[in-house]
Formats: structure tokens, C-alpha cells, sequence
């Protein structure tokens, strides 16, 4: 007899939790993230909340002595080289069970005041900040390379864009400049971004805390938060901590990818702004002359794929209910460290690959000698000499290109003062008192760029002000990250220590 499909399915998955599918398709890989991504965290919460516990007189220093035994004996890279076989749910109740076949009864007590609930939150939120100290460190790499080169291109003249048509003379440093300011915005988002992950959900137990007289502050102290999230539903149902993060990180990809998006545009033959260090192309199978900046490439799909795990972040928060609940867990925290590390590799390679690469100075200056982009400090210029108006001197300058124009000219080069005074003369009536000499030297691309030396403009003086500060921004990002680095490791210390009194004294 032909046996059903609900049978089938009962024969192949089983009849006791877990089932065959769940297992493969939910719990192995839950299994397989935590035991790489949260092990080390998991017992530096063992040990923080059995210290509370003895502090607080909730458990006895013989029995403290022996559980703590039991979880420094537990070995992490062993942990994490083991494979999903069923027996337990998931990680957490697997290292329970070790820890009390190890330690007898007396190690359920670690289990006081305290749920996978909000111990499943701080484990979130300590591997999380890690995460975020690595991008920024990678952060400020790439933004110590741009100041430097910000430097080396203070005088390499060239044409800005906008509306993706020449505009203005101005200088790669100017560039260069303005993507370390649009970085360092995006590191400060990272930082409020690590300010709000860092805070501690310890003690709110299940949902509403506990009848235990535990120290929530202490636990806050010993596991490096430098906050505390204070109400307990909050603590346990709150995701904003990690949709902030997306949030922060998926602005970064989008920001870098727009000058990401201008470097394979200047990269091309027909633009030729810079040459690509050899390690950083790839040659064709069949063009011999190729060079293909798949570096670059990689770099633009990349960071749309990091922008899209930010938003599977985004899209699985949505409209979920505000309490604990899976959506928000297991599923969710992968998609945010693919996006931070990929984010960090990222960094990583932009940082080599324009410190690598060859700037072409002449062909950029050459092109702005060439092009019609100076015009604006031409009328800026007769506003100055012939006391025009703003508007007339542009009337003037207009006619005058669409002149040069109008008889196949492409650059400024052709512009003549007879040019000039036969337009002057259309518009308002009379020559332009302005010199051959004087013509020249405000179509001089190099000479626009001088004379723009207000606040945030790229005269190379002007340049030399801002770097200044920029490098002084820089030590104090880099302050920021030493001190969150080292107060994380002091906490972790203070930990280790009464861990190895107490294990010490049992020996």
C-alpha cells in the first residue's frame, strides 16, 4: 500500500523535537554562528555573573570555587571545532550541561536571576561591539591614507563635476578632502552607533528582572557596558541597537560608493586620471592591452552587498513584535557581521589600492587648461576690474564662450580680449579695462585655484589649514578607539583575575 505524503514526512522528520528540516535549516546553523561568534562572550558572562553572585551572598565561595573551575576548564577552540549533533538545543544548554557534569548540581546556580533572554541579548551586544571597534580601526586607516594623500595633491590641478559636466577648476586634494569629511561622518555615526550597543541587558532576566537581590550595576562594571539598559522589557525586547548599526553601516557602503562609482570612471583610458598599481588589475583573456580595474569593480558590487545585509537587518525588525522574539536573533546577527567585515575588507583594500596607485598631474591640469571650467573667475574678475554686476559679467562671459563655441573653439585657450570687448561692448556698452596680462592670468586654472582660499576651498595654503585639523581629528578618533579598546580589556582583566584567585585557591 502507497504510503501518504503526511506519513512520509513523519517517517523522514521524526516525531520528537528537533525535526530533520528544522534542524538543517534553522538550528545547525544557528549552532554553527554561535559557537564561533559567541562562545568567548558566553563565558566571560559565566564568570561576570558568578562573581555578582558571590559579591551579592547569593552563592557560597566553596560552591563559586568549583563552578568557576568548571568554566575555565571549558576550552573555546575546542567548542569551537564541534558540530551540531541534536542532543541540545542549541549552544546554550550544551554548555550547561558540561558545566554541570563537571561541577555537579551546584553549577545550575549560575542560572540565578538570569534567562537566555537577557544573557542571549548581552552576548548580541558583546559581539557586536567588537565588531564595530574593527570597522572603525579599518575606518581610520583608509582615513589616515586620504589625509595623506590630501597632502601630495594639494597642487594637482584638476576639473570638478558637477551634474556630471565640467564646472570648475579645483585640485585632487580638494577631492580628496571632502571624502575624508563624508568618512569621518560615518565614523561618528559608528561610534553613537557602538555608544547605544554598548549596554548592558544583565539582570533583566526573562522580562521583569528578579525576587534575587543581584546587582545589575555590577554586571554592567565587570562585562565592559558602559551603560545599563534600564527597563527590563526594553532590555530584552529592544533591536534598535542593531538596526542603528545598520542603519550607520549602510550609509558608509552608500557614501564610499559614490566616489567608488568616480574611481572606475577616472580609471578609464578616455579620462585617465590615475594608473592602477599592477597588483590591483587584471589582465583580458583576449586583449592584450587590457587593464581591468577589477579591484575597484569588486569594490562598487560589494558595497551594494553590504548595503543589502543592512536591510535584510532593516526588513526582519519590521513589524515585529516589541518583546523577545527569534526575528531579532539568531537570523538576523549574521546578515550585520557580513556587513561589517565586509564593509572592514572593504576599507582595507581602497586604503592599498590608492596608496598604490599613479596620479597623471599633467593629463588632469592639461585638461583644465583645455576645457572651458575657468570661466567663472573670468567674470568674477570683471565684476572686480570693470565694477559690473555679478549677473552682467556673467551675460558677458556667456556670450562671450558661446562665441568661442559657436566657431568649433573647445578651451579658453582661444579666448582673445578682442574676443572678450566685442561682447562687453554688446552687453553694456563699453570695453573691459582688463590687460592681455591680466586675461591671462584669469584663465589660468592654477590661479583659480589659488585665489579660492576661504574656509573649504582648495587653495593649496587653504589645504595645508585643513590638513592640519584633519590630522588632529584624526588623534582624537584614535583616542576614542584606544579608550574603548582598553576599557573592554580592563574590564575582561578585572574578570580574569578573581576567575584565577578563586580557581588558584582549589588547586
Amino acid at each position: 500500500m502507497k504510503t501518504s505524503l503526511r506519513e512520509q514526512i513523519i517517517k523522514k522528520e521524526g516525531t520528537t523535537f528537533p525535526s530533520k528540516t528544522y534542524t538543517s535549516m534553522v538550528l545547525e546553523p544557528a549552532y554553527d554562528e554561535a559557537k564561533q561568534q559567541f562562545i568567548d562572550s558566553m563565558v566571560e558572562i559565566h564568570k561576570a555573573h558568578l562573581i555578582m553572585l558571590v559579591e551579592q551572598g547569593l552563592v557560597g565561595k566553596d560552591e563559586a570555587r568549583k563552578i568557576a573551575k568548571a568554566v575555565a576548564n571549558l576550552d573555546a577552540q575546542e567548542v569551537k571545532s564541534r558540530s551540531y549533533t541534536g542532543e541540545f538545543e542549541d549552544l546554550f544548554f550544551e554548555v550547561e550541561h558540561a558545566l554541570i557534569e563537571e561541577a555537579g548540581d551546584i553549577a545550575g546556580n549560575l542560572h540565578i536571576a538570569r534567562s537566555r533572554n537577557d544573557m542571549g541579548i548581552a552576548i548580541y551586544r558583546m559581539t557586536l561591539r567588537k565588531k564595530l571597534l574593527v570597522l572603525v580601526e579599518k575606518a581610520l586607516t583608509l582615513r589616515q591614507a586620504l589625509i595623506e594623500l590630501t597632502d601630495e595633491h594639494k597642487k594637482t590641478v584638476m576639473i570638478g563635476y558637477t551634474h556630471t559636466q565640467q564646472a570648475q577648476p579645483t585640485t585632487l586634494a580638494h577631492y580628496l578632502n571632502a571624502m575624508t569629511d563624508m568618512l569621518t561622518r560615518d565614523i561618528t555615526r559608528l561610534q553613537a552607533a557602538y555608544k547605544t550597543v554598548n549596554r548592558s541587558s544583565m539582570g533583566a532576566a526573562a522580562l521583569t528582572t528578579s525576587g534575587f537581590g543581584i546587582s545589575r550595576e555590577r554586571m554592567k562594571v565587570l562585562l565592559g557596558f558602559e551603560d545599563m539598559i534600564d527597563n527590563a522589557w526594553d532590555a530584552v525586547a529592544g533591536a534598535d541597537y542593531i538596526a542603528e548599526t545598520a542603519t550607520a553601516v549602510q550609509l558608509s557602503a552608500l557614501n564610499l560608493g559614490r566616489s567608488i562609482q568616480d574611481f572606475l570612471l577616472w580609471g578609464t583610458q578616455e579620462y585617465g586620471a590615475f594608473l592602477l598599481s599592477a597588483p590591483y588589475v587584471q589582465i583580458s583573456s583576449i586583449m592584450p592591452q587590457k587593464r581591468n580595474p577589477v579591484s575597484i569593480e569588486h569594490m562598487r558590487g560589494l558595497l551594494s552587498s553590504v548595503a543589502g545585509d543592512c536591510q535584510t537587518v532593516l526588513l526582519m525588525l519590521h513589524n515585529t513584535p516589541f518583546g523577545d522574539i527569534v526575528d531579532t536573533e539568531d537570523d538576523m546577527q549574521p546578515y550585520m557581521w557580513k556587513a561589517i567585515e565586509k564593509l572592514g575588507g572593504i576599507y582595507d583594500l581602497l586604503t592599498c589600492v590608492l596608496l598604490t596607485m599613479e596620479v597623471k598631474k599633467e593629463t588632469l591640469l592639461n585638461r583644465a587648461k583645455e576645457s572651458f571650467a575657468n570661466v567663472t573667475e573670468l567674470a568674477d574678475t570683471i565684476v572686480r576690474k570693470d565694477g559690473l554686476s555679478f549677473r552682467q559679467a556673467h551675460h558677458v562671459v556667456s556670450a562671450t564662450v558661446k562665441e568661442l563655441m559657436n566657431s568649433g573653439k573647445t578651451s579658453l585657450e582661444s579666448l582673445t580680449l578682442e574676443l572678450l570687448n566685442t561682447q562687453t561692448k554688446k552687453v553694456v556698452g563699453k570695453e573691459s579695462v582688463l590687460t592681455e596680462e591680466e586675461l591671462e592670468q584669469c584663465l589660468s586654472p592654477e590661479y583659480f585655484v589659488k585665489i579660492r582660499d576661504l574656509e573649504g576651498g582648495p587653495s593649496p595654503s587653504r589645504m595645508e589649514k585643513t590638513i592640519e585639523v584633519r590630522l588632529n581629528e584624526q588623534n582624537h578618533l584614535a583616542n576614542w578607539l584606544t579608550e574603548k579598546l582598553e576599557h573592554l580589556f580592563t574590564s575582561s582583566s578585572v574578570v580574569k583575575d578573581i576567575i584565577t584567585e578563586w580557581t588558584g585557591e582549589n588547586e
